[in-house]
């Protein structure tokens, strides 16, 4: 047995792109034998994502690490025969079709739980399962706009803004191994799987849940705020001198360890700033303030400052800044280097779940399309070597 959590569980990842292959990414961090089921002779629609090095995807990379690909045309017979093999051996199954679609091909959950009672079926869609909006197209960007979190995220006086990475895909991909993991352990003791849905958009509102609650309780409608907090201050980016930093001041006390750093300790008691509630109505005063102090300083130097006298605050890091910083890519191995077989020696980004028992970790790299064929079809399924030869010729596999 390896001192892995997930050791002898079977995922079975129909998925592509980036919510599903990232939720199945991190069960196979933590162990489980994911096989990924990808059509011959493209794959992955990630596998052609930019920048291409050498014809490689890193995109592809880092979301398919420890995993195993094989190919299977689940348009023909044969590729449908073998799939259901795979079923009867799999503990999950992982998909990001639109909804109805696993339906059409004979795999959606009933038919699966009548063919397993047990099986753990995870979808991703960007509406859900149900609902009127459930047979529409989904897109990162589209759960980011109408989740809400566009509507709160740029300057005000600006344009809503989309959050410059794949938030709602992560967000999503992490809820589903949540979700699948408890469905899992569920079956584990009662022998009843289920499907476990879940949305792009849905995901994006359950994150806005420290802002919904502004609009639910007043009937304010949240907008832009910039780097601003919604509700504490001060809480947001303020000019150095070379940059900017991010101070977070939670609570009073803070503060007026903060007004003693700047030199001026009597500011706490000033009615104007002497509660949160206070600083919240006069934020322009108080960002004017700290922000004529802080002309004078450096970013590394107005950060130590704050720092020695216990009060949060950090530098805004550029990815390059983030890739070299000694706690996140030293002791917290964000970043651990493989060497691939094309691009030689490279990082991708690591697992941020850290198990002190049963370890994360890169242990097999990010699969080439198809690599696993043999041995998970001669191998696990038991499928021949002149069989498999067959299914090449006829385009199943």
């Amino acid at each position: 047995m390896h001192n892995i959590a997930m050791d002898g569980v079977v995922v079975l990842d129909l998925s592509r792109v980036v919510s599903g292959p990232f939720a199945s990414m991190l069960m196979a961090d933590m162990g489980a034998r994911v096989i990924k089921v990808e059509m011959p002779g493209s794959g992955d629609d990630t596998r052609l994502f930019g920048p291409l090095i050498q014809g490689e995807s890193p995109y592809f990379m880092t979301l398919n690490r420890n995993k195993e690909s094989i190919t299977l045309n689940l348009k023909t017979q044969k590729g449908k025969d073998i799939l259901w093999k795979l079923v009867e051996k799999a503990d999950i199954v992982i998909e990001n079709f639109r909804p109805g679609v696993l339906d059409r091909l004979g795999f959606g959950y009933e038919a699966l739980k009548k063919a397993k009672p047990q099986i753990v079926l995870g979808s991703i869609s960007g509406f859900g399962q149900n609902g009127p909006y459930a047979g529409r197209p989904g897109y990162d960007i589209l759960g980011q706009a109408m989740s809400g979190i566009m509507s709160v995220t740029g300057w005000p006086g600006g344009k809503p803004t989309r959050v410059n990475t794949a938030l709602c895909d992560i967000l999503s991909g992490l809820s589903l191994a949540v979700g699948v993991l408890g469905a899992y352990s569920n079956a584990v003791k009662t022998g009843a799987g289920q499907h476990v849905d879940v949305s792009l958009v849905d995901s994006g509102v359950a994150a806005l849940c420290t802002i919904n609650h502004i609009y639910l309780s007043t009937g304010v409608v949240p907008g832009l705020t910039g780097n601003r907090d919604g509700v504490l201050s001060p809480f947001a980016s303020y000019q150095c001198k070379d940059g900017s930093i991010i101070l977070a001041c939670g609570n009073d006390r803070l503060f007026g360890q903060l007004c003693a750093v700047i030199g001026q300790p009597d500011m706490a008691g000033n009615p104007r700033f002497v509660t949160n509630e206070a600083r919240m109505a006069h934020n322009d005063e108080l960002q004017e303030i700290l922000e004529n102090w802080l002309a004078e300083k450096t970013a590394a130097e107005a950060v130590g400052l704050f720092l020695d006298a216990g009060i949060p605050a950090g530098p805004i890091n550029t990815i390059d800044q983030v890739a070299a910083d000694p706690h996140i890519a030293g002791a917290r191995e964000m970043f651990p280097r493989i060497h691939h077989p094309v691009l030689g020696d490279m990082r991708i980004t690591g697992s941020h779940l850290k198990l002190s028992d049963t370890p994360t970790s890169v242990r097999k790299l990010p699969p080439a399309l198809g690599e696993d064929n043999v041995q998970v079809y001669q191998d696990f399924l038991g499928i021949s070597s002149m069989e498999i030869e067959q299914l090449k010729v006829e385009g199943v596999i």
